[in-house]
């Protein structure tokens, strides 16, 4: 690697500026180039053609983030992690810009297809295993966006007003987890945090650094930088893209002492070790998968991040049966209604999407399709509802397909509503009636508000933006090829019992401060249409002889699953702290760990997981640090948040975990 002293002055301002928009600058070719592409659904690189305008080059397009984190897989963050690593090297790409682990404060933020969830500890372990495969795979990832950056509206200004307790509990965390599968870099956010632009952050840099460990590059959202040499002496190490105006401001800045030359090179040294690192991965990393196996990865987590909502009995399908399948989404014009819009959006290498064909495929039975509404026109436009409905009432089973797209969903901007579009809830309601064996797949990115029809329809598939093959996937989730397994890494809540934001010109205060999600919904005992964490199945799973037992500086966690059906299957179980007693304010209970496991028919299986005082500790605004107060925390197991199947009690004393059995109270 060189060093500093092989570059003049003006050399060093120039690296730290970047060059053009998507690559670090080479000084001629004195340094190796860092080429950057957006994430972290698949790989949008953009390229010049020959007629110089900017085209995204075609890839491969995996399920949106929220999918995968409904996977509640480690597995599949890593499968994931790793197939986009070799799509990035087929492209020539060093650096993907993601994945993005912003809590999902709100669910009306437009960019939530591309979070994982509204639980800290959730969204940071499975970042940790997307980033791990990945950079093993010789690619690097850069964490976003850093932070508070949890609504669109106005994101470039707006001030995130938050305390230190909860940034550290809630906002800060999935960054800490993250961190510890050490990143090549880490990317700021546009808002503002605490009145501060979140490019000149040093406060939240400084932590980063010296507390979660991490020792990569920081770089600006494109466009985030409003003044280079603020930023970079809060310790902003890239600005992205090159602002030939910034540029000309940092040189006058320099030369009036208002930044040192010192504080340039601490800039520099990082971006030397950024362009080094990525140096030695490119000497040793190769395609591992070819196209074909990256699209069966992209399937398997589609499968595995589906979630059924709802089933009276009527799936899986059976063989033979006479199927209406209706809305457009089950033959979507264009590709922009079953995913996001933004700088994620990708270019399909192959664009196709036929669900009654895939149904036909594997039912044998007849088919038949109605468009029923329009998704250029789904606030109001309608076309052959009464054939729809007709068609319902000749089948055993109608199948409606509704969601939301890119018109919805997408950067810079946020939704206006959690329901369906009415013409979508009036085609559900309107064929339900005529059949009631009525089974709805949403693809949608984000919370929908299922209040006003749900008690309808017989069965409800939360099937996300699925990604390439999604067709295919929720054809097999449907017939039984494939047991839904996914679980919601978000509350599905009513739209009229959500909190309300307060947000004034310029500033968004987080006065509900730890409540968030399904923190907010249990402290208020708030009704919900779906839980965190909920997520049915064709099997039947038990839950037993829950064993708490404090070895070394662990709880281990012990408990039975039985799967009581005649269907393979995989389960969640999730472990929940509760505190009994507590000198401050806690949530009604946390995520600290879960087990996904696969449970044969008729199985019993044996889940073990471990605790350490990590679980139970909480940010002290009075001792500045984490803290664990003595007392009795409930350890709860669930199915869901809201669905706990076994309880078990422990204390805590002088930093030790002690059973009810070990302690007199």
């Amino acid at each position: 690697m060189m060093n500093l002293s092989q570059f003049t002055l003006q050399e060093k301002l120039r690296l730290i500026c970047g060059k053009g928009c998507w690559k670090t600058e080479d000084l001629e070719g004195k340094l190796p180039q860092v080429i950057f592409s957006d994430g972290p659904m698949g790989v949008r690189k953009v390229a010049e053609s020959k007629n110089g305008a900017e085209v995204t080059v075609p890839s491969v397009a995996y399920p949106s983030v929220q999918v995968l984190a409904n996977t509640w897989s480690e597995e599949c963050a890593r499968l994931m992690g790793a197939s986009i690593a070799d799509d990035c090297i087929s492209l020539d790409v060093d650096v993907l810009l993601g994945p993005g682990v912003n809590i999902k404060r709100s669910p009306f933020c437009g960019r939530n297809f591309e979070l994982f969830s509204e639980d800290p500890y959730l969204a940071g372990i499975l970042a940790r295993a997307y980033i791990s495969a990945m950079q093993e795979g010789g690619v690097g990832a850069c964490v976003k966006h850093f932070c508070a950056n949890n609504l669109e509206f106005d994101r470039t200004h707006q001030s995130s007003d938050v305390d230190e307790r909860t940034l550290r509990e809630i906002y800060y965390k999935p960054f800490e987890i993250a961190c510890e599968a050490k990143p090549l870099t880490l990317m700021c956010s546009y808002n503002r945090v605490n009145g501060k632009y979140a490019a000149e952050y040093k406060k939240g840099f400084d932590v980063l650094r010296s507390e979660f460990g991490f020792d990569g590059a920081l770089l600006s959202d494109w466009g985030a930088v409003r003044d280079r040499a603020a930023s970079a002496r809060a310790g902003l190490d890239l600005e992205m893209p090159f602002s030939e105006i910034n540029f000309k401001k940092l040189e006058e800045d320099v030369a009036s002492g208002i930044i040192s030359e010192e504080e340039i090179d601490a800039c520099v040294q990082r971006i030397l070790e950024l362009i080094s690192r990525c140096g030695k991965m490119r000497e040793t990393r190769r395609v591992r998968s070819d196209e074909s196996d990256r699209v069966l990865a992209s399937k398997r987590i589609a499968a595995e991040g589906a979630v059924l909502l709802k089933n009276n009995g009527v799936l899986p399908l059976k063989q033979g049966v006479r199927l209406s399948v209706c809305g457009c989404y089950a033959r979507p014009d264009t590709v922009d209604m079953i995913r996001g819009e933004g700088s994620s959006a990708v270019n399909r290498k192959e664009w196709h999407f036929d669900l009654p064909a895939a149904l036909q495929a594997r039912t044998g039975g007849e088919v038949v399709y109605e468009g029923a509404f329009r998704y250029d026109g789904v606030e109001s436009g309608t076309q052959n509802f009464l054939t729809a409905k007709s068609n319902a009432a000749l089948s055993d089973v109608n199948i409606v397909c509704v969601g939301t797209g890119g018109k919805y969903e997408y950067e810079a901007g946020d939704r206006q509503m959690l329901r369906l579009p009415a013409v979508q809830e009036l085609a559900i309601r309107e064929t339900a009636s005529a059949n009631p064996n009525a089974v709805v797949v949403i693809f949608a990115g984000a919370a929908i508000d299922t209040s006003a029809w749900a008690d309808c329809v017989a069965a409800i598939l939360f099937a996300g933006y699925n990604g390439d093959g999604g067709d295919e996937v929720v054809a097999d989730l449907l017939t039984g090829e494939r047991n839904p397994c996914g679980k919601l890494s978000e509350t599905f809540p009513l739209e009229s019992d959500l909190p309300e934001l307060s947000r004034t010109a310029g500033v968004t205060r987080y006065a509900e401060g730890l409540d968030v999600g399904y923190r907010f919904f249990m402290s208020r005992r708030k009704p919900v249409c779906y839980p965190f964490g909920f997520g049915l199945s064709y099997s039947e799973f038990v839950y037993s002889d829950l064993v708490l037992d404090y070895s070394g500086d662990n709880l281990r966690v012990a408990y039975k699953i039985s799967n009581h059906s005649q269907h393979d299957g995989k389960e969640i179980s999730q472990v929940y702290v509760r505190p009994i007693t507590s000198y401050v304010y806690r949530p009604e209970r946390e995520l600290k760990a879960f087990s996904k496991d696969e449970i044969g028919a008729g199985k019993t299986v044996s889940v073990g997981i471990r605790l350490d005082l990590k679980a139970f500790a909480y940010w002290s605004a009075a001792c500045d640090d984490w803290t664990v107060d003595d007392g009795v925390y409930e350890i709860c197991i669930g199915a869901s948040v809201s669905d706990i199947r076994l309880r078990g009690t422990v204390c805590v004393s002088n930093g030790k975990i002690i059973l009810p059995s070990q302690k007199k109270m």
